[in-house]
């Protein structure tokens, strides 16, 4: 069997850790404004199209 005591993507060459990081808060950023939006866009429609 082979050993599995340290994970393989901790120690691979080439991984960038930290643009993996700014990655990620730029997607969480943008789900929580396209959330903000959407949901805004649906309260104006609920004022102004009734």
């Amino acid at each position: 069997m082979a050993d599995h005591h340290e994970v393989a993507y901790t120690t691979a060459d080439g991984n960038d850790y930290a643009a993996h990081e700014q990655t990620y808060e730029g997607f969480i950023k943008l789900v929580k404004w396209g959330t903000v939006s959407v949901a805004l866009i649906v309260i104006l429609m609920a004022i102004f199209l009734t």
